[in-house]
């Protein structure tokens, strides 16, 4: 399962939800989405903007937490 550390990346950087969604040029709505990981995908172009705008990488955004939900089509794979 994928966690979504937005917030924590946010502090860090000292920017609010609202200028994080100005700069990165996605609706407030949609930041919370993504924030809160109700999120089902995100984009590279979205996350390269995430990145940029908080001066982070994607490990600093995303983690991976073993033995959580897998995606249905990813369940067969070897």
């Amino acid at each position: 399962m994928i966690e979504i550390d937005l917030d924590v990346a946010m502090a860090k950087a000292g920017v609010r939800a609202g200028e994080l969604a100005d700069r990165i040029g996605i609706t407030p709505q949609n930041l919370s989405v993504l924030k809160n990981g109700r999120a089902k995908a995100i984009r590279f172009s979205t996350l390269s903007a995430i990145c940029n705008a908080l001066g982070c990488q994607p490990g600093d955004v995303l983690r991976f937490v073993p033995g959580g939900e897998t995606a249905p089509d990813c369940e067969d794979e070897p």
